[in-house]
């Protein structure tokens, strides 16, 4: 579908509400929904980790989705064309479309370690396909670990697979590419967590794993387990770097963008919750101790699966699992710099998607060889990897996205903010303004700090 812009150019649009929800939850819902939350939550408070988790990601996350959202749909541009447009129209000064120019930086760096890690996942599914894990011993798990360390070709070649299939979509466009591939990517996602849930109520340890996400443990509940949850549930909606902007950009005038974030909101949270009760039951079940991140996926994991009925099954499940948080994320990582190239220089989107692959491609070897031959290079005692993921997620999202609440708060006119919400409720346009105002900057500033300290 397409539609005609406030610049008079005519412009994708969504095909429906629907297919909206299913991209936007396809970019909200990566891989910290399952490494990262279940065992944050599990390890800083469980219950009270969980309840803190979700008033942040409603009082604090959805707001500034809103605000993103709301900027695009009104820019109707790429990121750095919509700051600068709505900047003036506001009479504040053009220099906003800097913002947009960060965001692509970020983007880039982002999407190169993200290619890199989502890569390794698809070298596991190939373990899993071939049976690798059936009946292997731990010592068998780790030593694919090491072996796919030493072997930098194929690291390069995973990531690169992946990156292929990302900007490929990209390149088919919005409603061919991005749409079409959300709307079977994302149900595919949610049908294989739930039965990765059923299976690990019905072999693994449920119940300790039930109490170990779930039960109120408040001796765990420190200061930072609270920057932790308000960190995750900020950042958990893909706000910060355009690319929910760039989604905005395609909304339709006629959808509510309050409703339609909640339910965006609830999926992302639905997602994270059931990742632990699928992943969790099976690492106690074993015996194993939980962890987060890469060793929880390609360590911790596999080794569960190896001694576990219908392993080969189960490891496919999961490692799909994976491949299709990471893709969809990627893809909408890929979209805000595409749509930057091909309208500022008005080349096909193709042509444009393989420029952008190439240079996320680049930075990702040196993130894919950190792993490898490069693993004892740092910098400031920071690996390559550890530098390429600490520079954009602890200083350029927070940046950007507290650049962007006071862009929507503080720059834009009310009078534009009030017209492109159409909120019909007063006390939830005043929640919403207060906190986009307010409470988002100053947790940012929270989170900022103390990650730099």
């Amino acid at each position: 579908m397409a539609s005609q812009s406030s610049s008079g150019t005519v412009r994708s649009v969504w095909s429906s509400r629907l297919a909206f929800i299913l991209v936007s939850a396809g970019a909200a819902v990566g891989l910290g929904n399952i490494w990262r939350f279940p065992y944050m939550a599990g390890e800083n408070g469980g219950g009270v980790f969980v309840l803190t988790y979700i008033l942040f990601l409603f009082a604090i996350g959805t707001p500034a989705m809103i605000a993103e959202l709301m900027i695009g749909r009104r820019g109707q541009k790429n990121p750095v064309d919509t700051l600068e447009t709505l900047a003036h129209e506001s009479n504040e000064s053009r220099n906003w479309k800097y913002l947009g120019w960060l965001g692509a930086l970020t983007l880039v760096m982002v999407l190169s370690f993200y290619s890199v890690i989502s890569g390794f996942a698809i070298g596991y599914l190939n373990y899993a396909i071939q049976g690798t894990f059936n009946n292997a011993s731990p010592d068998a798990i780790s030593a694919l670990w090491i072996n796919l360390m030493n072997q930098p070709i194929l690291l390069i070649g995973w990531h690169t697979i992946f990156m292929v299939l990302t900007m490929g979509v990209v390149a088919l466009g919005v409603n061919q590419g991005i749409e079409k591939s959300s709307r079977w990517m994302m149900p595919a996602l949610f049908i294989i967590l739930i039965v990765l849930v059923i299976y690990a109520a019905i072999i693994g340890n449920f119940k300790e794993a039930f109490v170990f996400l779930f039960s109120f443990k408040i001796q765990d509940f420190t200061p930072m387990a609270i920057v932790g949850a308000l960190g995750q549930s900020f950042f958990s909606l893909a706000t910060g770097a355009g690319a929910i902007l760039i989604y905005g950009s395609y909304l339709s005038k006629n959808t509510n963008m309050f409703s339609t974030v909640f339910i965006i909101a609830i999926l992302d949270l639905f997602v994270a919750i059931l990742s632990g009760l699928a992943i969790f039951p099976i690492v106690f079940a074993h015996g194993l101790s939980p962890a987060d991140g890469p060793s929880l996926m390609f360590k911790v994991l596999p080794i569960a699966f190896s001694n576990m009925p219908g392993a080969q099954f189960v490891g496919i499940c999961f490692f799909l699992l994976l491949i299709f948080a990471a893709w969809t994320s990627s893809i909408s990582m890929g979209e805000p710099l595409v749509s930057l190239i091909v309208e500022k220089t008005k080349i096909k989107r193709t042509q444009a998607s393989i420029y952008v692959g190439l240079l996320a491609w680049g930075f990702g070897i040196i993130s894919a060889l950190s792993f490898s031959i490069w693993r004892g290079v740092e910098i400031f005692e920071w690996r390559l990897f550890e530098v390429l993921l600490g520079i954009p997620t602890n200083i350029l999202l927070p940046i950007g996205a507290l650049l962007f609440c006071i862009f929507a708060g503080w720059v834009m006119k009310e009078k534009h903010v009030e017209e492109e919400l159409n909120c019909s409720s007063p006390a939830l346009y005043f929640a919403w303004r207060f906190a986009i105002r307010y409470l988002c900057p100053l947790c940012i500033l929270i989170i900022l700090i103390t990650t730099l300290v």
